[in-house]
C-alpha cells in the first residue's frame, strides 16, 4: 500500500455515514447486503447513500455486484488488512513481533 492509497482510505472512512456503512458491511462479511438494505438499515436516501458508496469503492474499501434488478455491496477485508499493515509497518523500532496488531 501507497502512502497515497492509505490516505484515501482513511479520508474515505473518515465521515460519520462512510464509516457506518463499512462496518455495517464488516458485519455482514462476507455475503455483504443489497443497497436497498443498506439504506434502510442506516435510514440513508439513496442519492446520499450512491454518494458514500462512489467514495468507498474509489478507495477500495467496498465492491458491488449486480444481482439481477439489485446492487449487492461487500467489505473488501484485504484492503483492511493492507491498511492496518501499512499503518503498523516499523513498528516497535522494526521489531513487530513485540507489537503485533491484535487482531
Amino acid at each position: 500500500m501507497t502512502h497515497t492509497d492509505a490516505v484515501t482510505a482513511l479520508a474515505a472512512l473518515a465521515q460519520e455515514s462512510r464509516l457506518a456503512i463499512f462496518r455495517l458491511l464488516v458485519q455482514n462479511a462476507p455475503a455483504g447486503l443489497t443497497v436497498g438494505l443498506i439504506a434502510e438499515q442506516l435510514q440513508l436516501p439513496a442519492p446520499t447513500l450512491s454518494f458514500h458508496l462512489k467514495t468507498l469503492t474509489h478507495a477500495g474499501l467496498v465492491n458491488t455486484t449486480q444481482e439481477g434488478r439489485f446492487v449487492r455491496c461487500h467489505a473488501v477485508l484485504d484492503r483492511i488488512d493492507d491498511l492496518l499493515g501499512f499503518l503498523t509497518d516499523n513498528c516497535c523500532g522494526g521489531h513487530p513481533e513485540i507489537c503485533k496488531p491484535q487482531l
